[in-house]
């Protein structure tokens, strides 16, 4: 006999939008199955399904066609019909909208299925969703976590299983009765110590098809190796750094996530233990390290990584790395280079964000000097090591003159003739749920009800700026084609996902 209140669980992905040259990254990302591993401490029935690239029941070549529309941008994923079928078999729908520019897809997801399955319960996760959570109300979520959801999702469906849809014993949602909208954020803990955590369940993933497309972090699309296989990992949360432009440095105790921006670690043991499983049960080859700031504590993140190359796994790329994490003193940490070329890299994405020092101590949290940094023998190091450099500049930031503009793109020429390869320009985005939203908001430079599409790094999203929005954007796309080299475009154009329209 079939108990009506033992609830099936779907996480579903959304289908990608993506702008006219956009590279395309089915998101895999960990959220999905560290709430998957959750569900199954308590025995609850969970899928994964991403609707971006489909499962073994879709033709993979979908992937590669595209739907205008009519924002101009382009849907990347499998159809409406075959979204709601999946729907059908679940009780449970979780979507996350971890960046804005999942908002439309996530909230298209959530008005089809509650048309269809209005009994249906819709949860909604993620930074964006949190920080702008009444658009999900509005569509029809019946919940929103505000903050790291796996004691959340194992609390709803024990909920569920008790024959009740009262949420008010939840902790850290927001959820909405009979139209009023009723804010649990602030009941239960943050997890400090993420050993508690449950163990990821990396094998509800579309592995094999992320493995056929090869798209990921750090990995070449149609790369002939057919030994890519990959996957993400995280060894710590939060961030020891609180730049404006992060929703972390707004992730603090007494906030609507109370104190997730908070660094927290797992230990080596753990973080072995699942890089173990990563190579001998699942056959991953190449990791993703996605910690906001794996080097917050050095030494222990040398030590992952030597562990990385004891196992013969090859690190392919990692978040959140910022320069002072790369010096001794101003000057080029040697041993630390070296190490992440034993490691496996190959290319390395610079942070440079700006050439100003007063924007890096306002915007950026004063993470590293320009002043006192050796970034002549920094480069050179990487370069003596065979490692590519992409250097990632910021303009537009709230206050910015032109004169500021002008030095980044000076100090990018100068990082460019000192053997950078590649020099990426993108313009500041005033994300809400982070300070420089806030800021916006309060100077008249943005609008509250903003246009969630144009959050975006090729758009200028501020009005009444020093330099005018249509100027930062021809500033943004002059520097460049003049600051990089004459085979810059054919660079970039490797690493795009040709996806026919």
């Amino acid at each position: 006999m079939i108990d009506k209140n033992e609830p099936r669980v779907l996480l579903l992905y959304p289908p990608e939008q993506r702008w006219p040259g956009h590279m395309v990254k089915p998101n895999g990302s960990l959220a999905y199955p560290m709430l998957g591993g959750a569900l199954r401490e308590i025995d609850c029935y969970v899928e994964v399904y991403d609707a971006c690239v489909g499962n073994e029941d879709d033709n993979l070549d979908n992937f590669y066609k595209s739907t205008k529309l009519d924002s101009g941008l382009y849907k990347v994923g499998v159809s409406d019909e075959r979204i709601l079928e999946m729907a059908s078999n679940f009780d449970i729908i979780g979507l996350t909208s971890i960046f804005s520019s999942q908002e439309t897809m996530v909230l298209h997801c959530c008005r089809i299925i509650k048309e269809r399955y209005p009994e249906k319960i819709l949860i909604a996760g993620g930074s964006n969703a949190r920080w702008r959570s009444d658009n999900f109300f509005n569509v029809g979520f019946d919940i929103v976590a505000t903050s790291e959801g796996e004691e959340t999702i194992k609390q709803i469906v024990e909920t569920y299983r008790a024959g009740s849809r009262n949420w008010s014993k939840v902790q850290q949602i927001k959820y909405i009765i009979g139209g009023d909208i009723i804010d649990n954020s602030q009941m239960g803990k943050v997890v400090m110590r993420l050993d508690e955590l449950p163990f990821p369940a990396w094998d509800l993933l579309p592995n094999e098809r992320y493995w056929a497309i090869k798209a990921g972090h750090g990995v070449e699309y149609g790369s002939e190796d057919e030994n890519v296989k990959y996957a993400s990992i995280l060894t710590s949360l939060g961030c020891p750094f609180k730049c404006t432009y992060c929703h972390i440095g707004k992730e603090v105790e007494g906030s609507l996530t109370q104190e997730i921006g908070r660094f927290r670690i797992k230990s080596d043991e753990r973080v072995i233990k699942e890089l173990e499983y990563l190579k001998y049960e699942l056959g991953v080859t190449q990791v993703f390290i996605e910690d906001d700031s794996l080097f917050g504590r050095k030494k222990r993140a040398m030590r992952l990584l030597e562990k990385i190359v004891e196992l013969d796994l090859k690190l392919i790329d990692i978040n959140g790395i910022n320069i002072i994490h790369l010096l001794k003193k101003g000057k080029p940490d040697i041993e630390m280079i070296k190490l992440m070329k034993r490691a496996g890299f190959t290319d390395f994405s610079l942070p440079v964000e700006s050439g100003n020092s007063r924007i890096l101590k306002k915007w950026c949290s004063n993470k590293w000097d320009i002043n006192n940094t050796d970034m002549e023998g920094l480069i050179k190091a990487f370069n003596d090591e065979g490692i590519r450099i992409d250097a990632n500049y910021m303009i537009g930031f709230p206050d910015e003159t032109y004169e500021e503009i002008q030095n980044t793109i000076k100090y990018a020429k100068n990082n460019a003739e000192m053997g950078v390869d590649t020099s990426c320009f993108f313009i500041c985005i005033p994300l809400p749920g982070t300070e420089m939203f806030d800021y916006c908001i309060d100077n008249g430079l943005i609008d509250g009800d903003v246009e969630i599409d144009r959050m975006n790094l090729r758009s200028a999203n501020m009005v009444n700026t020093i330099v005018p929005p249509e100027e930062l954007e021809r500033l943004r796309d002059k520097a460049w084609d003049e600051v990089n080299s004459d085979d810059w475009k054919k660079n970039r154009k490797s690493l795009i996902v040709r996806v026919e329209e």
